[in-house]
């Protein structure tokens, strides 16, 4: 059955005027086009819609019955049409992304607050986890993006290199170290020191550029929140990336770049080879881009994403990092 919603306007004008001169003026047509328009409607359904007298028109009790749905979905046909012409306007859609935790809590907000502000009618969703988790949440078509620690580069998944991250000693205000002019690794080796979990990403490049130097280990924790306050304890040192620092940022605590060989790590952009993105997902992808994280790297220069990879065998960093 093929009824066009030209026919369905003209229908629920005829309804409302009860006139065919009066609707067809209303839809802008011709008596004999606007007449025939009905007659086509009535043939396609099998019934008749309207009593017609030389005086009069009135819907049958068929027409009135069809009036309830075609006003129905003349409602629904407008508002997807709506909400398509919003969607290319970016005014309306639903954008989901993954992230390490350390971007979510210090990068993130502020690119989202100002995203808000432009967009205002965009449904965001973040899933702030580990680079695993966040891979497999856009694998799975849980989320559009994913800016994570592994370079996920497989027949299902793109990743790009969306900006690189380096690494800062963190110790006590007055501690030895916090006055020297180059810190070296073996300077480092000396002390007492806090580690990440030996799964993180973190771990795995520092213990890639420290080797074969032997740490003094004091504790491994998972939290850069707990290696903050073991620090400002006075308790050890610890090495962390540049965008970690904001938990670092205490009176009793003083960090320092590093410009060590090797010790950069690498956060990557990851989407589906086979899907394009949503009007709302693009949106968003771009102005992620264009405000990614400045960070000192360990030649010392700011940089978005210079090339490189990830050591090997590196995996996802623990939650708060």
């Amino acid at each position: 059955m093929n009824i066009s919603t030209r026919q369905l306007r003209a229908f629920l004008a005829l309804a409302e005027e009860r006139s065919f001169t009066r609707a067809a003026a209303q839809t802008h047509l011709s008596q004999p086009a606007f007449s025939a328009l009905i007659r086509a409607l009535e043939d396609t359904l099998g019934l008749r819609l309207f009593h017609r007298s030389t005086r009069h028109v009135e819907p049958t009790a068929e027409g009135l019955a069809f009036e309830v749905s075609a006003r129905r979905v003349l409602a629904e046909f407008d508002d997807a049409v709506l909400g398509v012409h919003d969607q290319v306007a970016r005014r309306r859609g639903r954008v989901s992304v993954a992230l390490l935790p350390s971007l979510a809590a210090g990068w993130l907000p502020q690119v989202l607050a100002s995203f808000r502000a432009e967009f205002p009618g965009i449904e965001l969703e973040v899933r702030d986890v580990l680079s695993e988790p966040c891979i497999e949440a856009v694998r799975a078509g849980h989320a559009d993006l994913a800016l994570a620690a592994t370079r996920a580069d497989t027949p299902e998944l793109r990743a790009a290199l969306f900006c690189s991250d380096g690494f800062h000693l963190v110790c006590p205000a007055g501690h030895p170290l916090a006055s020297v002019a180059t810190v070296r690794p073996r300077d480092v080796a000396v002390w007492p020191f806090v580690h990440l979990s030996r799964t993180s990403s973190v771990r795995q490049y520092l213990d890639a550029a420290l080797h074969p130097l032997q740490m003094r280990t004091l504790m491994e924790v998972d939290q850069l929140a707990t290696v903050m306050g073991m620090v400002r304890a006075g308790l050890g040192i610890s090495i962390v990336p540049s965008l970690t620092l904001f938990h670092f940022q205490q009176p009793e605590v003083v960090t320092r770049p590093l410009s060590w060989t090797g010790l950069t790590r690498h956060i990557y952009l990851v989407q589906r080879r086979d899907r394009d993105l949503s009007l709302a997902a693009q949106s968003l992808h771009d102005w992620m881009l264009q405000r990614r994280p400045e960070v000192e790297t360990t030649a010392g220069r700011v940089e978005h994403a210079p090339p490189g990879h990830l050591p090997v065998g590196a995996r996802a960093e623990k939650p708060a990092s």
